[in-house]
């Protein structure tokens, strides 16, 4: 019985060596701050984010995770601060994280190119709660208590942007910690990530958005999710994902306001994972609050 959970709880928190291990998201270009702090205060306003996401509906203890970031520019908009929050649950894990960001813009000419550099640093908590587990010997206490981890982690990361381009690249966790209190070979990789867009500009009605976010760990695949997108009118968002060796996807969003705009975003697997469930579900809603005098650039792309 010990064998057969282990082997069930190593599938169900993602923890081999050879997967990814952070919690991932579709719409990740609405929520850069999740895994780059140099992103911080880069949209020029006060901007509160939120995204949850159900994935591989149907699966009983399918991942969970909802993530909430706010960020601001100061000091003339040469630097940015924030912190993000996430919660991340898969079967009997929960995971934790708040972390704070600092982040420093340096104009590089006079056509809007920026470089920032920032920093991040925080808490990760992950607890384990095998109490609603059926186990076949009651008396293991592995099993019937609850275990959790708090440590603390850093953070560092870079971002090239101007009107209608970024590239960025991060290492959000830049300690390797133990997940077990030191009991195992249970560790929290870092993940390295990479990403890149570009708007071009059709005609009046019409942008085209293509992005891409590559993430890589020791020992594991590198992941990258492609992502195309159609701007129509300044309103809306109309776009299809596809992540390399695991999912297929489309997504939407609708600028409702100049300050707010909320998103839909749907993909199922393509690696074998498509049984008995509906694929993934993910929502976000964003703000942007600015002063009545510095007017909202429209349209926000990034």
């Amino acid at each position: 019985m010990r064998k057969l959970s282990f082997i069930a709880i190593v599938c169900l928190t993602g923890m081999s060596a050879f997967a990814q291990q952070d919690a991932q998201a579709s719409m990740y270009f609405f929520n850069p701050l999740q895994f780059n702090p140099a992103y911080a205060g880069s949209r020029g306003s006060l901007n509160i984010t939120g995204v949850t996401r159900a994935q591989w509906a149907g699966w009983e203890g399918a991942p969970r995770t909802q993530f909430l970031s706010i960020h601001a520019p100061i000091a003339r908009k040469h630097i940015g601060v924030g912190g993000n929050l996430s919660y991340d649950q898969i079967g009997s894990r929960s995971g934790v994280n708040a972390m704070g960001s600092f982040a420093y813009h340096m104009q590089l000419n006079n056509d809007g190119m920026r470089l920032s550099l920032g920093a991040s640093a925080g808490i990760q908590q992950n607890q384990y709660d095998f109490s609603g587990l059926q186990v076949a010997e009651n008396t293991d206490l592995n099993f019937l208590q609850s275990n959790s981890i708090l440590k603390a982690n850093f953070g560092f990361g870079a971002y090239l942007y101007a009107n209608k381009f970024y590239a960025g690249i991060s290492v959000p966790q830049l300690v390797k910690r133990s997940l077990d209190n030191n009991t195992g070979n249970s560790f929290a990789q870092r993940h390295l990530y990479a990403m890149a867009g570009y708007v071009f500009k059709v005609n009046s009605v019409v942008d085209i958005k293509p992005s891409i976010l590559m993430k890589y760990t020791a020992n594991g695949p590198l992941i990258a999710d492609f992502n195309i997108s159609a701007h129509l009118y300044n309103k809306f968002w109309v776009g299809t994902m596809f992540r390399a060796y695991d999912a297929l996807g489309f997504n939407a969003s609708y600028q409702i306001k100049d300050y707010c705009m909320v998103g839909y975003a749907y993909d199922f697997p393509i690696n074998g994972k498509l049984v008995n469930q509906w694929g993934s579900h993910e929502f976000v809603l964003s703000f942007d609050i600015r002063s009545k005098n510095n007017a909202f650039l429209s349209p926000r792309y990034f």
